[in-house]
């Protein structure tokens, strides 16, 4: 990629970064100061939304950097890598999480709230990172590029010519047979199939009107406009990574076809940019985060509107002092001393 566009990607990726950071931090505190934390499936999306700051924070400047941008030790960039895979693993575990948990409550609706409990919650969210992290750190255990490893270990001053990219430490089968293949894609028909079950489910119970019970009607209404908002992220998860994946599979399986070097770099910035797309749609989507979103925004903009205040207060009062100032200096200036007058001698009468 020429130098231009070197800078372009760099600068795109440090703009979903920041988003990725600001938006995820906000859905955390939001989550939390609604009190829907106390809810199972809030928990998982809390852990969705730590993955996608993870992104931003983590795996968005370690991509950069594994660009070909430092030299450093294979292992050193192997970890590095592999660091990045691990926060995909983690938002996959977690949108499956969520979904499992949506098809719970509709298929158990009565029986939902006393089996999934909180701390039933957080343990499946535990359960997510830890494997997350296994399957993304298998390439430390062997499957790594095994040919750039060897002229690695064989080079004299290995330290200094290696040059950290990730497809020279992270093979395509690797990507291909096992991330795609294994981690990414079953999971995704998996919860494109429970949703399905969901929606399908919730129709057919608000067809009947549930027995013509208002309660019963408007909870799977509420069940059916959350599901939509948590079908939505799924979705747009899988727009945003299947077509690198996809670019990978066809660069691995056929050598013929080339793919260009910026529809991959496309692809990484697309899929970067699904951890900064969440956050909106969960302001948009769903009403607690979205109330708690006013709520924050709104300290915010009434904060800054106190300071600019104060800040204009405060320079009306330098001026009127110095204004005060610069009149009484030129009063005084405008006052003139009169001479002092001597006392005429007192005349003495004449005898």
């Amino acid at each position: 990629m020429a130098d231009s566009g070197v800078v372009v990607y760099t600068v795109l990726e440090l703009v979903i970064a920041v988003a990725c950071c600001l938006g995820n931090m906000s859905v955390i505190w939001a989550v939390w100061k609604s009190g829907a934390l106390k809810q199972p499936t809030f928990c998982f999306v809390v852990s969705l939304a730590v993955a996608d700051f993870l992104v931003g924070a983590v795996a968005v400047p370690l991509a950069v950097l594994v660009d070909g941008r430092v030299r450093m030790s294979f292992h050193g960039c192997l970890f590095i890598s592999c660091t990045v895979i691990v926060m995909t693993q983690a938002s996959v575990h977690s949108l499956m999480a969520i979904a499992i948990d949506r098809y719970l409550r509709v298929l158990f609706p009565l029986r939902y709230k006393r089996i999934v409990k909180k701390r039933y919650s957080w343990a499946v969210v535990t359960g997510c990172w830890i494997t997350a992290a296994a399957l993304g750190f298998i390439p430390l255990f062997g499957w790594y590029n095994r040919k750039n490893y060897t002229q690695y270990k064989n080079s004299t001053s290995a330290f200094e010519n290696f040059t950290c990219q990730f497809l020279s430490v992270i093979p395509m089968s690797f990507m291909v047979n096992f991330n795609f293949f294994v981690c990414v894609l079953p999971p995704s028909l998996i919860m494109a199939a429970l949703y399905c079950y969901i929606f399908l489910t919730i129709q057919k119970q608000l067809q009947k009107r549930v027995g013509k019970s208002r309660e019963s009607y408007s909870y799977y209404r509420k069940e059916r406009k959350l599901a939509r908002s948590l079908a939505l992220i799924m979705i747009l998860f899988a727009m945003c990574w299947f077509p690198l994946h996809i670019m990978n599979a066809v660069h691995f399986y056929n050598k013929a076809l080339v793919v260009p070097h910026s529809a991959f770099y496309v692809g990484i910035l697309l899929s970067h940019a699904n951890s900064a797309i969440n956050p909106i749609v969960y302001g948009f989507k769903i009403p607690k985060i979205k109330s708690a979103y006013r709520d924050l925004w709104g300290r915010v903009f009434q904060c800054a509107e106190e300071k600019q205040r104060e800040q204009g207060s405060q320079s009306a009062d330098n001026n009127l002092s110095t204004n005060t100032y610069s009149t009484d200096k030129l009063d005084s200036s405008r006052i003139t001393p009169q001479p002092l007058q001597k006392p005429s001698p007192s005349v003495k009468p004449q005898r």
